[in-house]
């Protein structure tokens, strides 16, 4: 067999388990050998039932008392027994595993493994993994790999797959110079492949981790060195220059500019105005007033006999931007309008006559926009929000849509600035580091999962005001291997606990886009009064109703990611409130959260994020990640970063990154990589 050879072709994958495979993207080996585990399951020894500790995931060696009790509440079916060692008892709850009636005895004798809670007075683990005794001692010795999941595959057999393929690891080149490995201790890459799969101890997998992350920023970085060779000192065939208009406009609003809006708007123009084609990205932190930014440079670029386009990453965001840009600007003749997949075929080909005849100014939407059907007269100004989420293939395909229009990038992701200028060589940089003066601050609260009644009951009383509210859970479905609330069972269990007049529901982002998009449309109407959502709400919603933000073990995100979550409430006149719930109550956790609690200033919170989580936090649970930094994140792994940057200026200057770049395992091509 060889790395491009479809995994059909490995022995004990069918045809059915190869279409499994290809929802995952895994196609042929190399594809395989490189789908890295997302987390590792860790063994620790049973501890007695009197040492169990509420809120952590612990293993118990302990003697079934009673037989399998079923029962169904809602959608879920319940399955609980109770088990005792010589210091006490448990009970144990299994969720949606009714076979196990038939599966577990009174008087069998396991190691079983859960998270621990206290339901009332009663001790519980629940949906615990249980054990023989020698089976668990086995397991105890090794890291297990955890791989991400379609239904229908489990983590064995992709484990059982890749152990089928792994000596192909030792016929890869190694992509990097034997300089750079040395110089910044680097493993060599077919030994990090292997060890990344399954770990022969800690340390090992530390180096391999390092080795897979650096190469990631490397290869970014290093296409990204090409791609700006075809990008810098590129002439501007769009000369806009209507500051008239622009300080008309400013002066005509309701409320004053902030100093870092007026000084983002006067860098904007100048680049518009000069000799050189604008590329610039905007950081802005949540509700710090990039919208009108945008407006602005829509205003003055319209009038200066252009077209301008605005695409943004969900249909809801899409339709919240025209109807604010449309009110802003149509008084002074801009003509707006939508265009996103939804949009009714008649008025899609009405839009794309529109915009081809130049009887459209400003076009709004999604990757509508960048469509084939879809010309442009005279595209002079490309702004994408979220810029993240695009990557540099589809803004690419956005900007030649004109000759060589004006591209403005913003996000809304505060990273240091040291950082940014290395991740986006190619961008000026422009920072919004302040709030409107009208904002409310989010009062926010850090507490541990006992505080849940409480909570409960102030998210009731803030319904029964007229308000709204998030709670977000980390995972989709149960999972046994890490302890988080998940959203489907939660949503069961929220409707137990609030008042039946309270509307719930929830969203994922295993929905189909149309699923989402109904569900994001009701709680924007205001038919749904508490949504519980995984981070896909992170982006997306602009709900000025909202005014309660609810995190679950929220010592699993980043803290620069709450802050985002953090950024759905607050958006209105009324008093919002987030309340982060620390599912694991140690102190190194709630230190953590308290620098939310704290802080609303994003860019504080990001440089806090790379102190107190550091550089070598390697085993950092992610939810989810950029296409192309399956590993990599710009916070945790900073020192890496830096030294990736360093190590391709050296290949550069060799004359080599042509060459290294080739060697890249992966392949792709430089527009292939999103910024």
């Amino acid at each position: 067999m060889q790395l491009d050879h479809t995994v059909n072709q490995i022995k004990g994958v069918g045809e059915k388990s190869s279409t499994l495979f290809r929802k995952l993207g895994i196609e042929n080996i190399r594809d395989l050998l490189l789908y890295f585990p997302n987390s590792y399951k860790r063994y620790e020894a049973p501890v007695f039932i009197e040492e169990l500790e509420v809120g952590r995931r612990m293993a118990v060696k302990a003697q079934i008392t009673s037989k399998p009790d079923f029962r169904r509440v809602r959608s879920l079916t319940l399955t609980t027994c109770f088990a005792k060692d010589v210091t006490g008892a448990l009970k144990l709850v299994w969720f949606n595993m009714p076979y196990l009636r038939n599966t577990l005895h009174t008087g069998q004798t396991y190691v079983f493994v859960g998270d621990i809670s206290m339901k009332g007075n009663t001790l519980t683990m629940e949906h615990p993994e249980f054990y023989k005794e020698e089976d668990y001692k086995a397991l105890e010795k090794v890291l297990q790999p955890i791989y991400g999941l379609t239904k229908g595959l489990t983590s064995k057999s992709i484990g059982k797959a890749v152990r089928a393929v792994l000596p192909l690891v030792d016929d890869i080149p190694e992509p990097l110079p034997d300089e750079i490995i040395e110089k910044y201790d680097l493993m060599y890459y077919s030994d990090a492949i292997k060890l990344m799969h399954f770990p022969e101890d800690e340390e090992l997998f530390m180096k391999a981790r390092k080795r897979v992350i650096f190469d990631e920023f490397f290869f970014y970085l290093a296409r990204m060195e090409k791609l700006k060779e075809g990008q810098l000192q590129v002439t501007n065939h769009y000369v806009i220059n209507e500051n008239d208009i622009k300080d008309s406009f400013i002066s005509s609003l309701p409320y004053k500019l902030t100093a870092a809006q007026k000084r983002t708007v006067d860098e904007i123009c100048e680049d518009m105005a000069g000799d050189l084609v604008m590329n610039r990205l905007v950081q802005g932190d949540v509700g710090s007033g990039k919208t009108i930014v945008a407006a602005i440079s829509f205003l003055v670029c319209v009038k200066s006999g252009f077209q301008c386009a605005y695409m943004v990453p969900t249909e809801v965001l899409a339709g919240q931007h025209f109807e604010k840009l449309k009110k802003l600007l149509e008084p002074y003749g801009v003509r707006v309008s939508l265009l996103c997949g939804s949009t009714p075929a008649k008025e899609k080909r009405m839009i794309y006559e529109g915009l081809k005849a130049h009887d459209i100014d400003l076009v709004i939407g999604t990757h509508a926009i960048i469509q084939d059907k879809v010309e442009f007269k005279e595209l002079a100004l490309v702004v994408t929000d979220e810029q993240h989420r695009f990557g540099v293939k589809q803004r690419e395909k956005l900007s030649k849509k004109g000759d060589m229009p004006h591209v403005l990038v913003m996000s809304a992701t505060p990273i240091p600035r040291t950082l940014a200028i290395i991740l986006y060589g190619d961008l000026d940089i422009s920072v919004i580091d302040e709030l409107p003066a009208n904002r409310l601050p989010i009062k926010n609260c850090a507490v541990g999962v006992n505080y849940r009644p409480a909570a409960y009951k102030f998210i009731t009383k803030e319904v029964a005001a007229g308000h709204q509210a998030y709670v977000i859970c980390a995972m989709v479905d149960e999972n046994d291997t890490l302890e988080v609330e998940n959203v489907i069972g939660y949503t069961e269990t929220l409707k137990e606990k609030l008042p039946p007049s309270v509307r719930i529901e929830y969203l994922h982002g295993k929905m189909s886009s149309e699923e989402k998009q109904s569900i994001m449309n009701r709680y924007y109407n205001r038919e749904i009064d508490v949504l519980v959502s995984t981070t896909v709400i992170e982006v997306g919603i602009d709900n000025p109703n909202s005014t309660v933000m609810m995190i679950e073990n929220a010592e699993r995100f980043g803290l620069a990611q709450l802050h985002q979550l953090r950024g759905r409430v607050g958006r209105g006149d009324a008093q919002s409130y987030c309340v982060f719930m620390c599912g694991k109550e140690s102190r190194e956790a709630m230190d953590r959260l308290q620098v939310l609690v704290d802080s609303n200033d994003g860019f504080f919170i990001a440089n806090e994020d790379l102190r107190l989580r550091g550089p070598g936090d390697f085993f950092g649970y992610r939810q989810s990640g950029d296409p192309y930094f399956k590993l990599a994140d710009v916070y945790n792994h900073a020192d890496v970063l830096r030294n990736a940057k360093r190590a391709v200026d050296e290949v550069k200057k060799r004359g080599m990154l042509e060459e290294v770049i080739a060697s890249d395992l992966r392949g792709g091509s430089y527009t292939d990589i999103n910024l």
